[in-house]
């Protein structure tokens, strides 16, 4: 695995001044890394034919750039944003990787109901990429014995790797989650989905008793009152737009019958 150039810098656009010993290229080398990581682990990780199903990606391709076009991204220039679909139906879970690399389970799409929750949901990882909270929490976990490391020169090619491994069973604080979630109202606020899309996800988690928890929630934990949250934010911040219904269920409803 290749060596990183790290670079102590503060965090940018992080919410209370998160500390973060790595740099922004060091965000797109780790996701370059798991990009290739996951590329080889088809088992694993099956992603969907970009060439035979065109339409399926043209789809969340639109949905990833309306929310880029937001202009509320602090690094929707910096990252790559590139798109994949994994091709499991049992799995309603979706992740994006230091550096904007967006995967989306084809289990999770199936379980959303229209397009305002997936950009819910889409919109809440890519804030995780955006945030840079992967690589925050990878600060703390590593803590002063990384730092000294990176201000000594002495990270070595095997630690590198054992910190580029951890990032594909990293969990996120509750902090992480609501600023994830405050974020991807905002982020959405300007587009033609609701800006609250993300709370239909739980609210359909919740009408369902929790039974059968998403892969979703191992690694992204509830913080209380999440539901609530995103809706308040959605309400303070004046989002009161809708999509018409053609957008909402028609579109949504068309682009899952293409799925496999």
């Amino acid at each position: 695995m290749a060596l990183l150039a790290f670079t102590i810098a503060g965090c940018s656009g992080c919410k209370k001044g998160g500390f973060n010993v790595f740099s922004v290229e060091d965000d797109k080398n780790f996701g370059a890394q798991m990009e290739a990581e996951i590329a080889s682990d088809p088992a694993q990780f099956p992603i969907l034919s970009q060439s035979q199903y065109p339409q399926v990606y043209a789809y969340l391709n639109r949905m990833r750039d309306s929310i880029l076009a937001s202009g509320q991204l602090t690094h929707a220039n910096d990252f790559v944003w590139k798109l994949y679909i994994i091709q499991d139906d049992n799995t309603q879970n979706a992740f994006c990787t230091p550096g904007g690399y967006i995967y989306v389970y084809t289990g999770l799409i199936k379980y959303l109901d229209n397009a305002s929750s997936l950009a819910g949901v889409m919109g809440h990882e890519m804030a995780h990429a955006d945030r840079r909270h992967s690589t925050q929490q990878l600060t703390k976990q590593y803590g002063i014995s990384l730092l000294v490391s990176v201000v000594a020169g002495t990270t070595n090619a095997g630690q590198l790797a054992e910190i580029a491994g951890n990032l594909t069973s990293l969990a996120f604080s509750r902090e992480h989650e609501t600023d994830a979630d405050e974020h991807s109202v905002i982020y959405l606020c300007p587009t033609q989905y609701r800006a609250d899309g993300a709370a239909d996800f739980f609210e359909k988690i919740e009408a369902q008793g929790g039974s059968n928890v998403p892969a979703f929630l191992s690694t992204h934990p509830n913080p209380d009152n999440r539901i609530n949250n995103i809706q308040t934010k959605a309400t303070t911040s004046g989002c009161d737009g809708a999509p018409s219904a053609s957008v909402e269920l028609n579109e949504y409803s068309a682009f899952k019958a293409l799925l496999p």
